[in-house]
């Protein structure tokens, strides 16, 4: 027979005294989790209408200069828009509560935001080298002044929408695809402000292609990292600053532990990972095991989320242990 942490009235009234400082504990996290997309929100918003006003300006300077490079920088503006559009729209949507169909609430909706804006900003940086390749055989006529005067005023908002952005991009992957999308446009509008200087004094309209080619190299790799860690996400994966095998160490150094199964750490989002584990501890007080594992994974490794099961018999451990082996075996063969 498999015992659960709670066994009976002498474990209940653990959890009697410790449920009011679990709640406040949990409802700490959800107000501080609230505010901080409530920010983010409202830090999006403001990048979004200073990019979806340069985007106007840019769009009808590039046709009254007839310059490509305008237009093309126009064309990169509007994935910006949308990928802010949608981080917002993310962001809102993961605010609604859980329910009985979505258990873990809608807060997967910003890793799949951080997706489409990882898969976008790759399309536009394949884009930009297949429109460099373009000019370089064919390159256009380009009005240098026309392209220095809006492109400075485009850089000027992305370094404004960067500095809004920048604080946030490290709190959760939705905020990292808007932020690498600003930051991409606004090396673009760098290298249009440089292309466009040499241009002016040496009519050299291949440093347009080249600078081009540069931008595009620089985002792919960035891109592909945000693709990596998003699709990570939603296959269920450890999560890179989790390491497994010093957590399985962790768990098997506890007092009492003889063997662990059943191990389980994959993350909701960026910032929230979630962990279950089945603990072999025949022959110790399960509350104070409980106390020291929950220590142990929320100071060593960072993980509040987290399921327990205690168990003490030996004939059901020895099932899954064997079982745990039959799963590795199979995995082996499968990998020669």
């Amino acid at each position: 027979m498999i015992h659960a942490l709670v066994d009976c009235g002498a474990e209940q009234s653990y959890f009697d005294n410790d449920k009011e400082s679990n709640m406040s504990g949990h409802q700490g996290h959800d107000h501080s989790h609230a505010a901080v997309t409530e920010g983010n929100a409202k830090k999006l918003t403001i990048a979004l209408i200073l990019t979806t006003t340069f985007l106007v300006i840019e769009f009808i300077a590039g046709i009254i200069t007839q310059s490509l490079a305008l237009l093309s920088d126009a064309a990169h503006m509007f994935t910006d828009a949308a990928a802010l559009a949608i981080a917002l729209a993310a962001i809102k949507i993961a605010k609604r509560p859980a329910d009985d169909k979505r258990t873990f609430g809608y807060q997967r909706f910003e890793i799949l935001a951080a997706l489409f804006n990882a898969s976008m900003l790759f399309f536009v940086a394949m884009y930009i080298l297949y429109e460099a390749y373009q000019r370089f055989t064919q390159p256009p006529e380009i009005q240098s002044i026309g392209m220095l005067v809006v492109a400075s005023i485009g850089l000027i908002i992305n370094l404004i929408s960067m500095k809004i952005l920048m604080s946030s991009a490290t709190e959760s992957l939705n905020m990292k695809g808007a932020y690498l999308e600003v930051l991409s446009d606004a090396l673009g509008s760098v290298g249009v402000i440089i292309g466009a200087v040499i241009i002016y004094y040496t009519n050299w309209y291949w440093v347009d292609t080249i600078i081009a080619v540069a931008i595009g190299f620089w985002v792919l790799p960035r891109t592909w990292i945000l693709l990596r860690q998003s699709i990570n996400i939603l296959l269920e994966g450890v999560p890179e600053e989790v390491d497994i095998e010093k957590l399985r160490t962790d768990l098997l150094a506890l007092d009492g532990v003889e063997s662990i199964h059943q191990l389980k750490v994959w993350a909701i989002t960026s910032k929230n990972i979630h962990l279950t584990v089945h603990l072999f501890a025949p022959k110790v007080d399960r509350n104070q095991l409980h106390r020291a594992a929950i220590e142990m994974l929320l100071h060593k490794h960072g993980i509040a989320e987290v399921t327990l099961q205690i168990e003490d018999d030996a004939e059901m451990n020895c099932q899954h242990t064997h079982q745990h082996d039959e799963d590795d075996e199979h995995g082996h063969s499968h990998q020669h």
